[in-house]
């Protein structure tokens, strides 16, 4: 892990990895809240079972912090791991009425705890696009 990474990889990856393991122990009807609005994006989701919808989210989650906080995890492995996740949540925030303005990308009040994820979504193009290290001039 490069120096330069450490701040973005150690603040995402808590974060992230904080938010699986309070998901974890997801009752019924939040899973179910959160699986709603998932499956409104991504509509094969409805078809899981709410219980198992928070398991799979929180294990992704928990998989997600746990590949940006190892040191000995690449920053391209961390990256796209971190992009596939927030393009995920970016693509909810895009697709799903109300979270935007109309006719804009700016957040309603709604869509400000979604909107967010976008800055997720920058650090792990970033740690996609440095270079794997091996006399890369991109790896400096």
């Amino acid at each position: 892990m490069k120096l330069h990474n450490i701040p973005t990889r150690l603040a995402t990856g808590a974060f992230i990895l904080n938010s699986g393991l309070n998901k974890w122990n997801l009752d019924e009807e939040s899973a179910a809240g959160l699986q709603g609005m998932a499956a409104g994006t991504y509509p094969f989701l409805k078809d899981l079972e709410p219980a198992t919808f928070g398991k799979a989210l929180s294990v992704g989650e928990i998989a997600t912090g746990a590949l940006l906080l190892a040191p000995f995890v690449p920053a391209r492995v961390a990256g796209l791991a971190l992009t596939a996740f927030s393009g995920g949540l970016v693509g909810m925030y895009l697709k799903t009425p109300g979270m935007r303005e109309e006719g804009s990308l700016a957040p309603t009040q709604d869509g400000t705890a979604l909107a967010k994820d976008v800055w997720m979504l920058g650090i792990g193009a970033s740690l996609l696009m440095q270079g794997s290290g091996k006399g890369s001039k991109s790896s400096k």
